[in-house]
């Protein structure tokens, strides 16, 4: 989410909106105001202690509404007031709900999850963030989502809103994602030249199925094959769930298989795509999957959950695999796949690099700043 907020906020800054991102201060000695290019500033408010688990931010919105409204009172002094408030996941949401009110501007919400979506994955989430993004849901004037998929999904769970729906699908940054030499990205990793290299990108926690991709390593049946995993710990039992990691290549006796990798820069990240022959995506739900497109723009084929918005990135026999079942044996056949039929992943490598180019921010953002304009001459979406 970080990655998508910052891509495209860059680009509707470059396009000639004027933009604040509105974030909470976790430690000390934030500048109050960052200004990261023409157009587009980054604000920290303070609010609660520094160090907060991401469970605790619910207790501290009140706090950060009020900073966020004195903050634009202030600001409306000198730029003028605003013209539409924003929201990126559900927390954010809750906050742009009150300023809707308050400022009686137009409301749009980006969830990128939603409680009853993760839910059917079996991540269920507390009842109270569920009334939460109902509360929003029924005020949001848009509500953006990032495939027709994730549309379907949406209306499935939640009915009709009362504001549109609006598809924006998210862009990826081509001048870093884009097919590169395979053999330079491992020589620069340090990974051999001459053996099968699998990559998980993500967080490791259970909705992310970091277990599933080291489950079909060992289905896989290779001694040759290696497996890296990118990302670092998430949520309340972050430390614990990559305990369990560690744990479970132990006990499949893979630990000469498995690179566990800290989080990288973003930029980072096309070179350890391009060293690999495979990247997985086994998540148990998943809005979009900017994973599966950033591999896709790198020209490397992926084998991924049929769930969510990877039903749309992701070409099954085409760019890729989809598995509808969360057995890694199911998962290492496709893998296999890929990687007994050269010709095979030259084709999915191409189309997959082809499919991606259809991704820009710069699109991305256009779409938005329709939708803005649109709202702006509309009559505001009255709560039910």
């Amino acid at each position: 989410m970080n990655v998508y907020v910052r891509e495209m906020v860059s680009s509707l800054a470059q396009a000639g909106v004027e933009c604040t991102t509105y974030t909470r201060a976790d430690r000390a000695g934030l500048p109050s105001e960052v200004f990261v290019e023409p157009g587009h500033r980054v604000v920290h408010i303070e609010a609660g202690p520094y160090h907060l688990p991401k469970e605790a931010l619910v207790d501290i919105l009140d706090e950060f509404t009020d900073g966020v409204l004195e903050h634009l009172a202030r600001d409306a002094d000198v730029n003028g007031p605003i013209d539409v408030v924003h929201a990126n996941y559900w927390l954010s949401g809750v906050v742009a709900h009150r300023i809707k009110h308050i400022l009686d501007v137009p409301f749009v919400s980006t969830f990128h999850t939603l409680a009853r979506v993760k839910a059917e994955g079996g991540d269920p989430e507390p009842l109270w963030r569920d009334r939460a993004e109902a509360e929003i849901i029924t005020c949001a004037d848009a509500i953006c989502v990032s495939c027709s998929e994730e549309e379907r999904q949406f209306r499935r769970l939640y009915g009709d809103p009362q504001g549109r729906i609006e598809i924006v699908a998210p862009g990826v940054e081509h001048a870093f994602f884009a097919p590169g030499d395979q053999a330079g990205a491992r020589t620069a990793l340090d990974l051999p030249l001459d053996q099968p290299v699998l990559l998980f990108v993500g967080r490791v926690q259970p909705l992310k199925g970091p277990d599933v991709a080291i489950r079909a390593l060992a289905a896989l049946g290779r001694r040759e094959a290696l497996l890296l995993v990118v990302g670092g710990a998430s949520g309340a039992d972050g430390d614990g769930e990559t305990a369990r990691a560690h744990e479970l290549v132990d006990d499949l006796g893979l630990g000469d298989q498995v690179r566990f990798v800290p989080p990288q820069p973003h930029h980072i990240l096309s070179t350890y795509y391009r060293a690999a022959d495979v990247v997985l995506v086994p998540s148990r739900s998943e809005s979009f999957g900017l994973v599966a497109l950033e591999a896709a723009a790198c020209g490397v084929p992926v084998v991924a959950s049929a769930v969510g918005g990877l039903l749309t990135l992701v070409d099954d026999g085409t760019t890729g695999f989809l598995v509808r079942s969360r057995a890694p044996e199911e998962f290492a056949k496709a893998i296999a796949r890929i990687l007994d039929e050269p010709g095979l992943a030259a084709s999915m490598s191409q189309a997959a690099a082809a499919r991606a180019r259809h991704y820009t921010w710069s699109f991305a953002a256009a779409r938005l700043r329709r939708l803005y304009a649109d709202l702006s001459v509309s009559r505001l979406v009255a709560c039910s």
